[in-house]
């Protein structure tokens, strides 16, 4: 993994890192913190450098701000991609103050009432997953639980009308790519694909939705109005992508990654399955633990210094939540350990920090524990199937393909 005796470099290509990225991110912690990327930018991996880049207001999320200083390696970008990107206005790709007023329209949906009145729904859709597993003797975690959970809750919470579930989730699995920088490069004419045909599979929904409203998300959206403002067609649609894309990738991988860290740690399993009052609690320390987005960026508007080097304006910069997360010098020696009575725990970053935390925060957790805890209590004697195991290949969203297990 080193270039040289005593400067590693960042390859999350090689092998063994999706398996266990955490070691690399130790080397890159003790031997190049502030790290120079060969494909052209930024990486941090101490938690004080992550958590001061992803709270520095002076920081942009907008792509259009790189100055990608070799117009050669610039022609090749466009040219893979089949020609300039309409840029994205989702929240996750806008700084203030348009991301302050999207996040204050779309907020009204995510309030802690809001969210706690979906308990029983996920309950339910916990328990007939876990139902099915029971009668068939196990089954694909990931496949049957993680993804179809997450996924039936935002639908149900934007009102989406039945759709083809595999069909968005191969267009949802490839858009996300476009946040795996190193993926990105390979894949833009894939992810471009991709992007047009879900946007033009929302703006079906939303035309839809505008002659059929109901009581859901999508209505409150497309209604949604504050002090005279409302959604653009584009920003409506680029909202909804993300509420849906968003709302349920990351979930997969905590819910998937998470009952996988938990069956090869037994004993943090039997202490979850034995403390109910964890269900509150331990989701913070399976974040940390598993962090299911291994980086958030940030793109520097003004030359800023980290570790001693200077960071060039117009430069994109990965802040490595996962690394900052198994930082020992936040969370002590036991930092690469699970530990679900943590004290602290939530103070990781893996739903970011600042102006972008995560705004379904609370809806992933409640998803998460729900579905860990249950299936904990329901199974406990439940076995992993290691033959079967597949990791998805990303390098930000990891998490796994497939996850079969006994019951």
């Amino acid at each position: 993994m080193s270039a040289d005796t005593t400067t590693p470099f960042f390859n999350p290509l090689d092998e063994g890192y999706m398996e266990n990225p955490y070691p690399h991110f130790g080397e890159m912690r003790e031997g190049d913190p502030a790290h120079f990327s060969l494909i052209d930018l930024w990486v941090l991996f101490k938690h004080d450098d992550v958590f001061r880049l992803l709270r520095d207001p002076a920081m942009s999320v907008m792509d259009d701000k790189i100055e990608i200083r070799d117009e050669e390696r610039r022609a090749e970008l466009i040219e893979a991609a089949g020609g300039e990107f309409e840029r994205d206005t989702s929240m996750l790709n806008t700084d203030p103050p348009d991301h302050t007023r999207l996040r204050r329209l779309v907020s009204k949906a995510f309030t802690p009432a809001a969210i706690q009145a979906l308990r029983p729904r996920i309950q339910e859709l916990v328990d007939g997953a876990l139902d099915t597993m029971a009668v068939n003797g196990g089954g694909d975690i990931v496949k049957e639980l993680a993804f179809p959970l997450p996924f039936d809750v935002i639908s149900e919470m934007l009102g989406m009308p039945d759709s083809d579930k595999d069909q968005i989730a191969e267009w949802s699995g490839t858009i996300v790519k476009s946040l795996d920088p190193m993926l990105a490069i390979e894949a833009f004419a894939e992810i471009r694909a991709a992007s047009e045909a879900m946007n033009a599979h929302i703006d079906g929904v939303i035309t839809w939705k505008r002659a059929n409203p109901a009581d859901d998300l999508l209505t409150a959206l497309i209604q949604a109005e504050e002090d005279g403002d409302r959604l653009t067609p584009v920003e409506l649609r680029d909202q909804v992508g993300l509420l849906f894309i968003a709302g349920h990738e990351t979930t997969v991988n905590l819910i998937g990654t998470g009952i996988y860290e938990l069956l090869r740690n037994p004993e943090q399993a039997a202490l979850w399955r034995d403390n109910p009052e964890l269900d509150v609690t331990a989701v913070d320390e399976m974040l940390r633990f598993v962090s299911p987005v291994q980086f958030s960026r940030r793109i520097t508007l003004d030359a800023i210094e980290f570790q001693g080097k200077t960071i060039p304006k117009g430069m994109f910069v990965l802040a490595g939540l996962a690394s900052s997360n198994h930082d020992p010098a936040k969370w002590g020696p036991t930092a690469d350990d699970l530990d679900l009575r943590r004290a602290g725990a939530g103070q990781h970053l893996s739903f970011g920090s600042g102006a972008h935390y995560c705004l379904g925060a609370s809806l992933a957790k409640l998803e998460a524990s729900i579905a860990m805890g249950s299936f904990l209590r329901r199974f406990p004697e439940a076995i992993v199937d290691e033959s079967g195991i597949e990791w998805n290949g990303r390098i930000n969203l990891r998490g796994l393909e497939h996850l079969p297990v006994t019951v």
